[in-house]
C-alpha cells in the first residue's frame, strides 16, 4: 500500500566500538577538483550531527588526494580505492562508519546548512525507518541557483512542494527514481549492511537499485525540506557523456530481477512498473540531451517517451520546460 505521509522535521577499517545516533558522510571521488573540498566542508559544517566524513579516492589523477590530505581535520578519513568504481568506493567508505546512519554525498554537491540535524530529527519519529530523504536545489558551477529567480520559484512551487511518497514506497519507487541521489538521503547502516551495500557491478542507477532494495526492508520517509545543493556543470558524470536508454538497462534488469522485490510485488505490478520506469528513464535522457545542447535529439526522445506512455505527458512537459528555462 502506498502512503503519502510526510515527516517534518581502507583496507583495514577501524573497529567500531559504538553506534552513534549521528551520520557518517561518505564521499566517493575521482578527479573531484575543484568542488570536493566544498563538499567536505559542507559536511563538516553540520556540527555534531556528522560524526566523520570518509573520502574515498577512486584513482584520482588531479589534486584531489593532496587537497583532502591538506585539510588536517580529525573528522575526515581519506581512503584510496583506485579504479574500482563508485559502488565499491562507497561500500569501502561505509565500512568505516560507527554511526547508525550513512549519507552518500557526491563530490561536486554540498549539504545545506543544518541538513543533517533535520534529517536525524525526522528519523527519530519512526525507529523502524530504513531511510529518510529530502529535497534539493539545483546550482551551477559557481554555486548559484540555476535559472531566472521567478522561473526557479515557480518550479519549486509546482515540482518541489507537492507530496512525495513516504512510508511503504516500494510500489512507487520501482516506477521511477524520485530520490535524486545519495546526498538527500540518510540510510540506516544496519539495513545497508544487511543488503550488502551498493551492487558493485552497477555504475549508473546503482543508488536507485539500493533505494528499491531498502524499501523491501522498511519505511522510507520524506522530509519536505531542502537538504542538498545539486551541482550541474559540464564535467559531471551525467553531463560529460550523452546517456542513452541502453546505459540504464543493467540497473533495470537488477531491480526487476531482485528476489526481494519480486517477492513483494505481483508479476502484473512488476510489468506495469517497468513500463513506467522505462518511460521515466527515456524522459531523463531526453532532458539531459536538451541540456547538453542536442535539442532536436532531446525533443525527439521526449516525443517518443510521451507516445509510449501518454499518462506521463504532463510531468514530461514540466521536465522539458524546466530544461528549456535553464533549470
Amino acid at each position: 500500500m502506498r502512503s503519502t505521509v510526510s515527516f517534518m522535521a581502507a583496507k583495514n577499517p577501524p573497529v567500531r566500538a559504538t553506534v552513534l545516533d549521528a551520520i557518517t558522510v561518505v564521499i566517493a571521488v575521482r578527479n573531484g577538483m575543484p568542488y570536493v573540498i566544498e563538499a567536505v566542508r559542507s559536511a563538516l559544517g553540520q556540527g555534531d550531527a556528522v560524526d566523520r566524513v570518509v573520502v574515498v579516492d577512486d584513482g584520482s589523477e588531479d589534486e584531489t588526494h593532496a587537497a583532502v590530505s591538506a585539510l588536517a581535520e580529525p573528522r575526515v578519513r581519506l581512503l584510496t580505492n583506485p579504479g574500482r568504481g563508485v559502488s565499491r568506493a562507497r561500500n569501502a567508505g561505509a565500512a568505516c562508519a560507527r554511526t547508525r546512519w550513512l549519507l552518500f554525498l557526491d563530490a561536486d554537491d554540498r549539504l545545506a546548512e543544518g541538513a543533517a540535524a533535520r534529517l536525524l530529527a525526522a528519523a527519530s519519529r519512526d525507529p523502524s525507518a530504513v531511510a529518510i530523504y529530502g529535497r534539493h536545489c539545483r546550482i551551477d558551477a559557481a554555486g548559484r541557483p540555476l535559472g531566472h529567480p521567478f522561473v526557479a520559484g515557480m518550479r519549486r512551487m509546482v515540482l518541489d512542494r507537492g507530496a512525495r511518497p513516504s512510508g511503504n514506497i516500494l510500489d512507487t519507487l520501482v516506477r521511477g527514481n524520485f530520490i535524486i541521489n545519495g546526498g538527500v538521503v540518510i540510510v540506516a547502516r544496519d539495513a545497508f549492511e544487511r543488503l550488502g551495500g551498493f551492487a558493485p557491478e552497477l555504475s549508473l542507477c546503482e543508488d536507485w537499485h539500493l533505494w528499491c532494495r531498502l524499501a523491501t526492508l522498511g519505511p522510507i520517509h520524506y522530509l519536505p525540506e531542502w537538504v542538498m545543493d545539486y551541482r550541474v556543470h559540464a564535467v559531471s558524470v551525467m553531463m560529460r557523456n550523452q546517456r542513452r536508454f541502453d546505459d540504464f538497462k543493467p540497473a533495470l534488469d537488477a531491480i526487476y530481477g531482485d528476489p526481494g522485490i519480486r517477492a513483494r510485488l505481483s508479476p502484473a505490478d512488476l510489468a506495469s512498473a517497468r513500463s513506467e520506469a522505462v518511460t521515466d528513464l527515456q524522459s531523463y535522457c531526453a532532458v539531459q540531451a536538451y541540456r547538453n545542447g542536442a535539442r532536436r535529439l532531446g525533443l525527439a526522445m521526449a516525443w517518443d517517451a510521451a507516445r509510449r506512455h501518454p499518462a506521463k505527458t504532463p510531468s514530461l512537459i514540466l521536465r522539458v520546460g524546466a530544461a528549456m528555462a535553464g533549470l
